[in-house]
C-alpha cells in the first residue's frame, strides 16, 4: 500500500544524502516534496501540514544544518515525526480480570468487521484464549452465515441470538459465554454504507447494555480520507479506544493509515495484512514507519521465523547441525521452503528487508510458482533420494520428472544448484571470515 510513498520518500532523501551541507532553501525544497508525496498518497491535508511544519521546525536548526551529515540527521527527523504521526508506541489490547472480558466491533459495512472479528478470536485464542463471537448484524443479508462459516472453520463458536433487538443479542451472548466457560466474548456489530444516527444509537445501546472492556473500530485502508471523517464520526459517539485497519495488504495509497491516529486521537491497534485467520497482526508505528522509508522491519521479520519455527515444533537441533557442517538435505531445503511460506513468502521476506525498494525488480525474479515446481519434483523423490542427491541417475531423474509434471532439465538444474550450494557452504566452513566476504553465491536454488 506505501509502495509509492516510499519510492518518493527515497528518492527525496537520496537527493539529500548526496549533498555534502544543507541551506534553509535545500531543507524547505524537501519539504515541498514530502508535501507533495503525503498528499499524493491522499494524507489529510491538515496532517501533512501539521508534519510539515514539525520536521521543517527541527531541520533548519544549528545541529542539523551544520552537521557533517545533514542528510541524514534530516531523515532521522522525518523518521521521528513519521513514528509520532503513526502513534509513537505500541498499542495493545487491553483486557481486564473481568470473565468474560468484551470486545465490541464497529464501523461501517464493508470495511470487513465480520471477518476481523474472526481474526481477532483465532489470534485470542493462540494466546490461550477461548473465545466465544456474538452475532449482533441481523440486517445485512447471509453476515450471521458468514461469522458462523468462519467459526467453523476456525472451530470456534458463534452465538446467534433471536430476535431484533441486538443489545439483547450480545447480553445473552455474555450469559452464554459464562455459561459454557469462555473468558472473552467478541460481537459483530451492523454497519450501514454511510454513517447515520441509527447505526450509533444501536451502537451506543449495545456499549451501554454489555460495558465492553474494548471497543474498536475496523477500518478499510482502502477508503483514504474517507477512513478519517467516518473514524471521527464514530469517535465522536461511541468514544472508541482503537482502530483495525483492514486491507493493508491492497493498493490504495494508505492516506488514511497514516492520518487516522493524529485526526482522532485513537490509536491502531492492529492491521490486517491479507484474507488468512493469521494475517491480524498487532501494528507497531516505529516499525511501519520505517518500512516506509526503506529501512525494513527485520524485528517482525525475525518474530515471524520463531512463530513458524514454534509451529513446527521448535528449531531441529539436529538439522541445524547438518546445516552447519554443509550437509544439509533436500527434506531440509524442503522444510526451509515452508518455513518461507508460513512468513509470507518470498515477496513477504524481501518487503521486511532494508532496502526492498532497490529490491523491486529483483524480487519479480523470485517467481512463488518456482517454488511450487522445487516442491513436487522433491516430493516425486523417495526419502532415500530426498537424503543422498547422489543415487539419482538417470533413470530416477526420468521417473521424478514425469512424477512431479516438470521436464527433465527441471530435476537436474535443481539437482545441480543444490549440489553447488553445498559445495559454497562447505568452502565457507574452511575460510577465515575475510575470505568470505568474498564469497559469490553460485546462482542459489531455485526461487531464492
Amino acid at each position: 500500500m506505501f509502495e509509492n510513498l516510499s519510492e518518493r520518500l527515497q528518492g527525496i532523501f537520496k537527493n539529500l544524502t548526496g549533498k555534502g551541507r544543507l541551506s534553509e532553501a535545500d531543507v524547505d525544497a524537501a519539504m515541498r516534496e514530502i508535501r507533495m508525496a503525503l498528499l499524493e498518497a491522499d494524507v489529510n491535508y491538515r496532517v501533512v501540514k501539521e508534519f510539515i511544519a514539525r520536521v521543517r521546525e527541527r531541520a533548519v536548526g544549528s545541529d542539523v544544518l551544520n552537521s557533517l551529515t545533514p542528510g541524514q540527521q534530516v531523515i532521522k527527523i522525518v523518521l521521528d515525526e513519521l513514528t509520532h504521526l503513526l502513534g509513537d508506541t505500541n498499542s495493545g489490547l487491553v483486557l481486564s480480570g473481568r470473565i468474560p472480558n468484551v470486545i465490541m466491533l464497529v464501523g461501517l459495512q464493508g470495511s470487513g468487521k465480520t471477518t476481523a472479528s474472526a481474526k481477532l478470536a483465532f489470534r485470542l485464542r493462540k494466546q490461550g484464549r477461548s473465545p466465544l463471537l456474538v452475532a449482533c448484524d441481523i440486517y445485512r443479508p447471509a453476515a450471521i452465515d458468514q461469522l458462523e462459516a468462519l467459526g467453523r472453520e476456525l472451530d470456534i463458536p458463534v452465538f446467534r441470538g433471536e430476535g431484533a433487538d441486538v443489545a439483547r443479542i450480545a447480553k445473552a451472548g455474555i450469559r452464554h459465554a459464562v455459561d459454557n466457560l469462555r473468558d472473552v466474548v467478541i460481537i459483530d456489530t451492523a454497519g450501514r454504507l454511510h454513517v447515520d444516527e441509527e447505526m450509533m444509537s444501536e451502537a451506543v445501546r449495545i456499549r451501554t447494555t454489555v460495558k465492553p472492556d474494548q471497543i474498536l473500530m475496523v477500518v478499510d485502508a482502502m477508503t483514504g480520507q474517507d477512513a478519517v471523517n467516518v473514524a471521527t464520526a464514530f469517535a465522536e459517539k461511541v468514544d472508541f479506544d482503537g482502530v483495525i485497519m483492514s486491507k493493508l495488504d491492497g493498493d490504495a495509497r494508505g492516506g488514511g493509515a497514516l492520518s487516522i491516529r493524529q485526526a482522532t486521537g485513537k490509536p491502531i491497534k492492529f492491521v490486517s495484512l491479507g484474507e488468512k485467520p493469521d494475517s491480524l497482526e498487532p501494528f507497531f508505528p516505529d516499525r511501519m514507519a520505517k518500512r516506509i522509508l526503506g529501512m525494513g522491519d527485520v524485528v517482525t521479520l525475525i518474530e515471524k521465523a520463531q512463530e513458524a519455527a514454534e509451529a513446527d515444533g521448535g528449531i531441529d537441533e539436529k538439522a541445524l547441525k547438518r546445516l552447519q557442517r554443509a550437509e544439509f538435505t533436500l527434506e531440509d531445503f524442503l522444510d526451509q521452503i515452508k518455513q518461507v511460506r508460513k512468513m509470507g513468502g518470498i515477496g513477504g521476506v524481501l518487503s521486511s528487508l532494508p532496502g526492498a525498494g532497490r529490491l523491486k525488480g529483483a524480487e519479480q525474479q523470485f517467481d512463488e510458482r518456482e517454488l511450487d515446481r522445487v516442491e513436487a519434483i522433491i516430493f516425486a523423490m523417495t526419502p532415500a533420494e530426498r537424503r543422498n542427491p547422489k543415487i539419482i541417475n538417470g533413470s530416477r531423474r526420468e521417473r521424478i520428472a514425469k512424477g512431479s509434471g516438470v521436464a527433465v532439465s527441471d530435476v537436474n538444474r535443481l539437482l545441480k544448484q543444490f549440489a553447488e550450494a553445498r559445495k559454497m557452504m562447505r568452502q565457507m566452513q574452511s575460510m577465515s571470515g575475510k575470505g568470505r566476504k568474498r564469497m559469490k553465491f553460485p546462482g542459489g536454488l531455485p526461487g531464492f
